[in-house]
């Protein structure tokens, strides 16, 4: 089992632990199974820096997975800027850093993903196997099969939600018994959690960091539509950049949104025609999507049409007012993903929710994310007014009915969590006679479970 017991005192961490701590689970002989919790740009990368350089210190390597290229790109610079601080760097190439003063030795990190020469990820494998790396930050490269790990003591996964059950346990295999620490900037439920992540410590950062600028945000009907648009007008000639949020990428005869190709298409020529728009949605490959927001992100297009799938993504520090149409359709929490993409920077920053034809729920959602920036406080009121089946924004996503209980009874689920835990200590086999009905009936749940799958 893996003990760290050096502490890294150069990052002070701010977090309300439910059970434990990052740091001391680190020191723990029992692998560390954690969620942390952050809202966008709360300082859940900081955190991880903290717990790979831990992970260094103490003769281990350290994997960060995340979902795509920009996202992965974006944490080493991150990372490798926090670094830098502290330490003398060696910048080898694009992929390779290393720096001196931080620790006893020499701290290798070094990013892979699937834009990376061929010639070169030879080089890091090859590396990463000797144990000459100390961090790799990539993408679904690092679970390859020829990907192998001196001693693989952290895996730590970003937006773990993009992320298959298969996917994460490959990643964990590379080791023996690493440390597992998954990241979400989607704010959850205290009782979402115990349910869905029953099996996680959680950790969460309820802070932004100081100087963030409050996100001014209004909804607006349609009638109010060509006020938003002069409004990003004015936004743009201030040099600043736009999001606009469209709910589909084609039109639909049952669900009247707006459509993000469409929607592109009829601001580029009639709304917005001297100006430089993209088109981001889910449908375009991987490639695609990164070489847009890249575009986005040097400051080549001043607006980014795009459907959800900018929920989670890079961080553009320009971007200081957003466009959200057919508000009504989303949950709170999605809206405040929404709106996390802008107010990066420093500049004051206003998001506009557009609602077509709200019904009253949906004006009492739009009606608290006006004043309310709190996410936590968002998913709770998210989970009260539309329940758990669409509070991830469809049902596909969401979670059963509960046969003994309901999602509100916080209580109950916690002495429910809890004796799980102890039974588990105690007879995690169930041999014991009492505990023989309960024995056939996780049984029955299995089969089922296996039979579905």
């Amino acid at each position: 089992m893996i003990n760290y017991n050096q502490d890294i005192q150069h990052v002070q961490l701010q977090m309300r632990p439910y059970r434990g701590g990052i740091l001391s689970d680190l020191k723990s002989s029992r692998p560390m199974s954690r969620l942390l919790q952050g809202e966008v740009g709360s300082g859940k990368t900081v955190v991880a820096t903290a717990a790979l350089l831990t992970t260094a210190a103490n003769n281990y390597q350290g994997a960060f997975m995340a979902p795509t290229e920009i996202l992965s790109e974006q944490h080493f610079s991150t990372i490798c800027q926090l670094f830098s601080q502290i330490s003398n760097e060696q910048i080898e190439d694009k992929y390779v850093r290393t720096y001196t003063g931080l620790l006893p030795k020499p701290l290798s990190i070094a990013l892979l993903t699937g834009d990376t020469n061929q010639t070169k990820k030879q080089q890091i494998q090859q590396s990463l196997n000797e144990g000459e790396i100390n961090i790799i930050i990539g993408t679904h490269a690092l679970i390859q099969k020829n990907i192998h790990f001196h001693q693989l003591g952290l895996v730590i996964i970003d937006e773990q939600h993009r992320f298959g059950v298969t996917q994460r346990a490959t990643l964990r295999q590379k080791g023996f018994n690493p440390h597992i620490l998954v990241m979400t900037a989607t704010p959850i439920p205290r009782t979402l959690a115990l349910t869905l992540f029953g099996d996680l410590d959680i950790s969460i950062i309820n802070q932004l960091p100081p100087g963030r600028p409050v996100i001014q945000t209004r909804w607006l009907r349609p009638n109010q539509r060509e006020i938003a648009y002069e409004f990003i007008r004015r936004q743009i000639t201030n040099d600043c950049q736009a999001f606009i949020i469209c709910p589909l990428i084609e039109e639909s005869e049952i669900i009247q949104a707006k459509a993000a190709a469409v929607e592109y298409d009829r601001l580029s020529r009639e709304v917005f025609p001297n100006l430089k728009l993209g088109l981001l949605h889910g449908r375009m490959s991987s490639t695609e999507k990164d070489k847009i927001m890249r575009r986005f992100r040097s400051g080549k297009l001043d607006i980014l049409v795009s459907t959800p799938v900018v929920e989670v993504g890079i961080d553009i520090p320009n971007a200081t007012v957003m466009l959200v149409e057919s508000a009504d359709r989303f949950g709170l929490s999605q809206l405040h993903q929404f709106r996390g993409r802008i107010g990066r920077g420093n500049k004051p920053s206003y998001c506009m929710f557009l609602a077509q034809n709200p019904s009253e729920i949906a004006r009492q959602r739009l009606d608290i994310i006006e004043k309310t920036h709190d996410g936590f406080l968002l998913a709770e009121e998210d989970l009260k007014l539309r329940g758990p089946g669409e509070f991830f924004g469809t049902r596909q996503s969401g979670l059963p009915d509960l046969r003994m209980a309901k999602l509100s009874d916080i209580e109950l689920l916690e002495l429910a969590r809890r004796e799980a835990i102890s039974l588990f200590e105690t007879d995690p086999d169930l041999k014991q006679p009492e505990h023989s009905p309960l024995a056939k009936a996780t049984t029955v749940i299995w089969q089922r479970g296996t039979e579905l799958s």
